[in-house]
């Protein structure tokens, strides 16, 4: 969207980052009021990637129980020196299947799956290892950009039928990514197409798969997303302050080194 490092000042201490929760809360509260919507229908996942172990220790004094990451090894290394804050880790970026191990490990969450050999990978590790389950989200490219990760729409209905064969991952939904544009329409479209597909999936899907949930939207449009219908929104920026790294280093080109 059209906001800038200006917009979110670098968050420094529990109150500042309690504050900013607030704000980000009223927010969704608003966003919700207008789609005539109940705020508690939202999740909020604050996105802590590039956020050091000292501000991550602000954060949960701060109310943060859940903390969504896009590189899974800064995800992994974060988990294990925190491990005393009981934290719930969620990955929200493109896992290779090499690194399907980590996630296994450590993480509650993954909102990424795009492809069968990584919910094989996933369920291996999670069947004949960790002996527990994962909640996934599907990951569909609504804004049609090679850029980025995920199935495309089309493509979502025959991947879902064969999700039923891997018991350890437990389908909670649908995520994408809207266009970085700030023309707010075409944002929206992407939310829109997200949450179409999902209403005309929820016909056709196996019996037992949930795919209720819908996590879209972020710090510059997540008030769009709920207007269109999230139940998740991904949200760092504006909790934890601007980040000097840029987004294409957390949602790299597909074919890049992730």
């Amino acid at each position: 969207m059209s906001l800038t490092a200006a917009d979110w000042p670098v968050a420094q201490s529990v109150e500042q980052i309690a504050a900013n929760l607030a704000t980000v809360h009223q927010r969704i509260a608003s966003a919700c009021a207008r789609a005539g919507r109940d705020p508690a229908s939202v999740r909020l996942l604050p996105v802590s990637k590039t956020v050091d172990e000292a501000r991550i220790r602000m954060a949960v004094a701060a109310g943060c129980h859940q903390l969504g990451e896009n590189k899974v090894q800064e995800a992994q290394r974060k988990a294990e020196a925190m491990a005393d804050l009981g934290v719930h880790w969620s990955v929200i970026g493109h896992l290779q299947t090499n690194k399907a191990r980590y996630v296994a490990r450590f993480a509650s969450e993954f909102q990424a799956l795009d492809s069968l050999r990584v919910a094989e990978a996933l369920q291996q590790r999670l069947l004949l290892l960790e002996d527990r389950t994962l909640d996934v989200f599907v990951q569909v490219n609504t804004s049609a950009e090679p850029s980025k990760y995920g199935l495309e729409p089309a493509a979502v209905a025959d991947f879902v039928q064969q999700l039923p064969a891997f018991d350890r991952l437990r389908v909670r939904g649908l995520m994408t990514l809207a266009i970085f544009t700030p023309e707010v329409e075409r944002v929206r479209a992407c939310f829109v197409r997200l949450r179409e597909l999902r209403d005309q999936l929820q016909q056709t899907a196996p019996a037992g798969l949930d795919l209720s949930q819908l996590s879209m939207g972020m710090s510059g449009d997540f008030e769009v997303a709920i207007e269109e219908g999230a139940t998740v929104v991904r949200v760092g920026q504006a909790i934890f302050g601007a980040r000097s790294t840029p987004d294409s280093f957390y949602w790299p080109t597909p074919g890049a080194p992730a």
